[in-house]
């Protein structure tokens, strides 16, 4: 797997403690999309009801999250770049139909060179 082979740190932060910008290629970011089966949303829906942690959805965001950060790598590798700077995540939610939520997360961030 490319990923593992040359991994591209992904910062939060706008520099890299211990690396220098050499150039700065531009925005790039990754989208995840993930939606439940009918037998998870109802029994999402009958958890609602009576309260209480949401394992299933909150096992879906993470896996939504992962699947953003993964293509947000992947998109800055494309570019040339060997690092993310600034990353945030946007996310929300749509519904695909007969009752059907989508779970959408976007990653993004400033795709840069940098060099020790």
């Amino acid at each position: 797997m490319a990923e593992t082979q040359n991994p591209v740190p992904i910062l939060t932060i706008n520099d890299y403690p211990g690396m220098r910008v050499v150039r700065v290629i531009g925005p790039v970011y990754g989208t995840g999309v993930r939606s439940r089966s009918i037998v998870g949303n109802f029994l999402g829906t009958v958890r609602a009801i009576f309260g209480g942690k949401q394992e299933g959805y909150r096992k879906m965001i993470a896996q939504t999250r992962d699947d953003a950060l993964a293509q947000l790598a992947e998109h800055a590798r494309s570019l040339g770049a060997n690092a993310v700077l600034g990353m945030r995540f946007d996310s929300g939610e749509f519904d695909a139909g007969q009752g059907q939520a989508m779970n959408e997360v976007t990653a993004y961030g400033t795709a840069v060179v940098v060099s020790g």
